[in-house]
């Protein structure tokens, strides 16, 4: 089969589209055809050996992944050769940018219907984040006010639907260029914080401020401060410390993405429900991922991608 890995860390260019010995799967695992496999900021944060998840040499990059169940190990039940599937995978072991992996039973679940197979690849860890900061870590309830920063990027469009859904008043950052997206998703109030200071437009607090953009740590601390007596700072930045406040009773909680196969299942079934939209900015071909690699490390990848392999 076609896979793209690399041999060591490093720049874009150790990335090598190759011929590479089909996977079995073993006892509890399933092989999938792969539909889509989405590009995630981690995946080049991994192949330049930024991130400190213990990999393989040679590794292939990927964890999200949709595509068609072909081929069952041992002891698995609940799945079967042709079923269409989406999951979050594993992050140290070989991933979907290739034209088959392997992946645990437990990780996957039934493809989302109502959109193409591909497209699915762009919804388990993207959605999963937006989720599990919301709802696990920030407790979110209807009636509340929630500040999402940096609202623009894949997690974001993903936060700002949830949230609106959940009955949550929405303030939302984001450029001219996503902007209209995200009123889309859902957000009562759309800050330019490339024409607007945060903290002139916020001038009433909120119960959940979501960070999921670059901040410094005194632009964070500043930010929190918008935050009501009791709420809570959640981010998906871990580089820069997570405010908190204990005097005002404002806790801080730093979100590392986990899978959960049940979680996935209700972001599925509010997709095919049409509760849930998967934006999905572009497609490009596998033999191009080394290529969509050294786009995003110029910061010029906007929207979520999904790599598709030949034939697929």
């Amino acid at each position: 089969m076609k896979a793209v890995r690399f041999y060591e860390t490093g720049a874009a260019d150790v990335l090598r589209h190759e011929d590479v010995e089909l996977p079995v799967p073993g006892a509890g695992e399933v092989r999938v055809r792969v539909a889509g496999s989405a590009y995630n900021p981690a995946d080049g944060g991994m192949r330049g050996g930024f991130l400190p998840i213990p990999i393989t040499l040679p590794h292939i990059p990927g964890y999200d992944v949709s595509g068609t169940v072909d081929a069952v190990g041992a002891g698995v039940t609940g799945l079967a050769a042709g079923d269409r599937v989406v999951g979050f995978l594993p992050m140290a072991a070989d991933g979907s940018a290739a034209e088959f992996v392997v992946a645990p039973a437990e990780a996957l679940v039934p493809a989302p219907t109502r959109i193409p197979l591909a497209d699915a690849a762009g919804l388990p860890s993207v959605g999963l984040t937006a989720w599990q900061a919301l709802f696990e870590a920030a407790g979110l309830e209807a009636g509340q006010r929630v500040l999402v920063n940096g609202a623009g990027g894949p997690v974001g469009g993903y936060a700002v639907q949830l949230a609106h859904r959940a009955g949550a008043h929405v303030i939302a950052t984001a450029s001219p260029r996503s902007a209209e997206a995200v009123r889309a998703a859902g957000a009562d109030e759309v800050v330019d914080h490339t024409a607007t200071s945060l903290l002139d437009a916020v001038t009433e607090p909120v119960d959940v401020l979501l960070n999921l953009a670059p901040v410094t740590e005194e632009g964070f601390a500043a930010l929190a401060t918008r935050v009501r007596d009791g709420g809570v700072v959640v981010s998906t930045t871990p580089r820069v410390a997570t405010p908190e406040d204990p005097a005002r009773g404002v806790r801080a909680v730093t979100v590392y993405l986990h899978p959960d196969a049940d979680v996935l299942r209700q972001l599925v079934a509010l997709v095919d429900a049409g509760g849930l939209r998967v934006e999905i900015a572009r497609r490009v071909p596998l033999a191009d991922l080394p290529a969509l690699h050294a786009e995003a490390d110029a910061g010029r990848v906007h929207g979520k991608v999904v790599v598709v392999p030949a034939g697929a």
